[in-house]
């Protein structure tokens, strides 16, 4: 059975590994989510940019909390209140890359 799993990111300078890691455990045949809380990041590269479709490919999402990431980069928008409720459904959360 596949796991449902979110890694949180709340630090730039990794949510660039984050996100390969997300995609990672989606090919592992797992669900991957990932979710940028309170931080704003450059503008994704054309190869990151894949790997974000890619994860959506595979039934998983990135969102943000943060409406620049989600204008420059076309990740999900999403609330604090709504993104713990989505933490309610996932099997295994992963705050990646913590200070």
């Amino acid at each position: 059975m596949s796991k449902k799993v979110c890694l949180i990111y709340q630090n730039e300078d990794y949510v660039l590994d984050g996100m390969r890691s997300a995609l990672g455990l989606a090919v592992e045949n797992m669900y991957a989510f990932a979710a940028v809380v309170g931080t704003e990041i450059a503008e994704l590269d054309e190869h990151n940019k894949e790997n974000l479709d890619w994860i959506r490919d595979m039934e998983g999402d990135v969102y943000s909390t943060v409406q620049a990431n989600c204008d420059k980069n076309d990740m999900t928008p999403i609330a604090l209140e709504e993104l713990g409720k989505k933490l309610l459904e996932m099997d295994i959360v992963v705050p990646y890359g913590t200070y």
